[in-house]
């Protein structure tokens, strides 16, 4: 029978799986995984850890206010530096890594850099007396004139830093590749010598005093995301993502506001929403009829239009990290994101684009089985994981996982199964013993399979002995009724490869949705691991 070539398989399948299983709940390997940092400015102190913990394991590294500049270039020490914060950090394996920053005083940022070797010192003290895990360098609005005084600051650190601290650059966004002003200050290729990554502040295409348009348009994006892979390799680059809008009274303004408040603004006032499809950002049109305040002021009556990225308009920028298959991303800033944004965040920046499995109880065992290459979605961006798992499917599922050779049959193959999609797939489930047919030379292809048929194909499989200490009865479910299917049913819940439902019925004729298989998939994953 072809079932013993399946049983050999089995030791080589258990290794797989035991390496598959070992990863993270996000499902990608640590190697394949996309970096994922954001900064940490607006906000009490005491307000950060939740806004970490919102995000759900989704970062990486965070990026405190902790570095500024006294007026002599030296480094000064801010008040937000909070050893609680930086160890609860570590307890959830992110990097701490403050931000230097100048903000956007050309003066200071040239004292710094005339001051450079001694601030590289301080710089590295700080780190090793606070126990942070490097510095994320953001000195802005300088111009080529301080190009070469830049990157030598840069080289400084990391020499004062060493091989095991991250040293990271924030740079302007160059779309149009200029060697002037403030994006000439940055010599993308040499500074990523130094750094281990550039972190393009692909925002703030619309600014405070200029005409209303989008804060990061995509042509935007992608041309700065191009010029910097003219310079830089795909790994050094990490992508800005803005968690905030502007927002404009007619043609004046452009001041900013975070991405919350402006939905928070949107809901109490009914304002209308527009995606712009050029742009890629979205636009809303509010009617603000009392004052308001906000955490960067206070906004007036009057009609106002506040553009911003959101769900959206954020899913467009994180599927360029794909697309140019980038180290990662950033953003400015955590607590600003929209609502609901690490519902996906995570699965988009990693490429996976079901639209329909954010939040789900079985999102995770579904990316894993996606991951495995066991199951993809069912076109577009949907992975219908309420929907019944089909015979084929079923079949299909488990010759991808066992990496079964295509194989057929000896005799008289299923009569309903030519032209079908799975065909070769069904012919080897059958020619390796995994499946029979429903009778009548057919195997009803697209017909749901049910609870107990799975049990008895696993069971084929597996060839499990009964665990006498972990002996599970169900009420619906006898040898008198199931003759076929007791037996496995039985043995495979003793093995924890099966399980009933809390009210002790088992439900033999209910059919297995996508979702309930991805899981099933993910138990058994477990289980060959701890073989």
């Amino acid at each position: 029978m072809y079932i013993k070539r399946v049983l050999s398989l089995l030791v080589s399948f258990a290794v797989i799986i035991s390496a598959l299983c070992c990863l993270s709940p996000v499902t990608v390997s640590a190697a394949s995984k996309k970096f994922n940092m954001s900064y940490v400015y607006f906000g009490s102190t005491d307000s950060y850890v939740d806004f970490v913990d919102a995000t759900r394991g989704s970062l990486d590294e965070v990026a405190p206010s902790y570095f500024d500049l006294n007026e002599d270039g030296s480094l000064k020490l801010t008040s937000k530096l909070d050893p609680d914060f930086i160890k609860a950090m570590h307890n959830r394996g992110i990097k701490v890594v403050p931000f230097l920053s100048n903000h956007w005083n050309r003066e200071l940022g040239r004292k710094a850099l005339k001051n450079r070797e001694s601030l590289a010192r301080e710089i590295a003290e700080a780190v090793k007396k606070h126990n942070l895990d490097g510095v994320n360098i953001d000195i802005e609005n300088l111009n080529e004139e301080d190009r070469n005084n830049y990157t030598d600051f840069v080289r400084l650190v990391r020499e004062a830093l060493g091989k095991n601290k991250t040293v990271a650059v924030a740079v302007a966004a160059n779309p149009s590749g200029r060697n002037t002003g403030w994006p000439g200050s940055y010599d993308y290729s040499a500074l990523a010598k130094y750094a281990d990554y550039l972190m393009i502040m692909a925002y703030d295409e619309s600014y405070q005093g200029s005409e209303p348009k989008a804060v990061a348009s995509y042509r935007f994006v992608e041309n700065s995301i191009k010029y910097a892979l003219s310079k830089v390799s795909a790994d050094k680059i990490v992508l800005g993502i803005p968690f905030y809008g502007r927002y404009w009274l007619g043609t004046e303004g452009g001041k900013g506001i975070g991405s919350n408040e402006i939905e928070r603004l949107i809901k109490k006032y009914n304002g209308k929403v527009y995606f712009d499809d050029v742009t890629k950002s979205a636009k809303a049109v509010i009617n603000i009829t009392s004052s308001e305040k906000y955490s960067g002021g206070t906004i007036s009556k009057g009609v106002y239009t506040f553009w911003y990225d959101n769900e959206q308009a954020l899913k467009y920028k994180l599927s360029l990290v794909q697309k140019y298959n980038l180290k990662g991303t950033g953003s400015w800033s955590l607590g600003q994101e929209p609502q609901g944004t690490w519902d996906y965040y995570s699965l988009w920046l990693n490429g996976h684009y079901f639209d329909d499995i954010s939040g789900h109880w079985a999102q995770d065992s579904i990316l894993s089985a996606q991951k495995k290459g066991l199951m993809f979605g069912t076109g577009g961006s949907k992975f219908r994981p309420d929907l019944p798992t089909t015979r084929a499917q079923a079949a299909t599922i488990l010759v991808r996982a066992l990496k079964l050779e295509p194989a057929k049959a000896v005799g008289e193959t299923f009569r309903d199964v030519n032209g079908h999609w799975a065909r070769q797939e069904i012919e080897t489930a059958q020619a390796y013993g995994i499946i029979r047919g429903v009778g009548e030379g057919r195997f009803a292809p697209d017909e749901p399979i049910t609870r107990e048929q799975m049990a008895v194909m696993l069971d084929r499989i597996l060839n499990l002995d009964i665990d006498p200490e972990n002996l599970v009865y169900f009420i619906d479910t006898n040898v008198e009724e199931l003759t076929w299917s007791y037996s496995a049913i039985i043995r495979l819940a003793s093995r924890n490869v099966f399980s009933g439902y809390p009210n002790g019925f088992f439900y033999p004729k209910q059919n297995i949705t996508r979702a309930q298989m991805a899981v099933l998939m993910d138990r058994l994953s477990e289980y060959f691991a701890a073989e």
